[in-house]
């Protein structure tokens, strides 16, 4: 069965593990999953990621990252660009996260960034979910 949004089917994936407090969870691997794993665990939301193969499908492995008290790093992930409604922002229109405490992720032509490395590079792209 193909999947019409992989990147909605990822993030529900992720979300779903954390409330259910797995250690670690395999998702369909890809390369833009890929990047978003990246930049998850460069930013500190997740442990670490592996691509395994099983059964011959490859599989990203998340290892999900908990605190002392079993809290998440991560608390919400929102989706903004779906398939019926793109968003694309410019390089100064780029949202900030509460406050700074939060990231997006965009997609730009220079590759999968956060939206504070986007600022940084000057390139807009388009806004595809956030993560605090």
């Amino acid at each position: 069965m193909a999947l019409t949004d992989p990147v909605a089917d990822f993030l529900a994936r992720v979300r779903n593990a954390i409330h259910a407090r797995h250690p670690k969870l395999d998702v369909p691997a890809s390369k833009l999953k890929l990047e978003l794993a990246r930049i998850l665990k460069e930013e500190g939301y997740i442990a670490s990621f592996k691509g395994v193969e099983e059964e011959g499908r490859k599989v990203l492995r998340l290892y999900l990252k908990y605190g002392n008290n079993n809290e998440s790093a991560i608390t919400n992930l929102n989706r903004i660009s779906r398939p019926g409604c793109r968003v694309y922002v410019g390089r100064d229109e780029i949202p900030r996260v509460l406050g700074g405490l939060g990231i997006n992720i965009l997609t730009t032509p220079k590759g999968v960034m956060t939206g504070r490395q986007a600022r940084k590079q000057g390139v807009g792209g388009e806004l595809l979910c956030e993560v605090w």
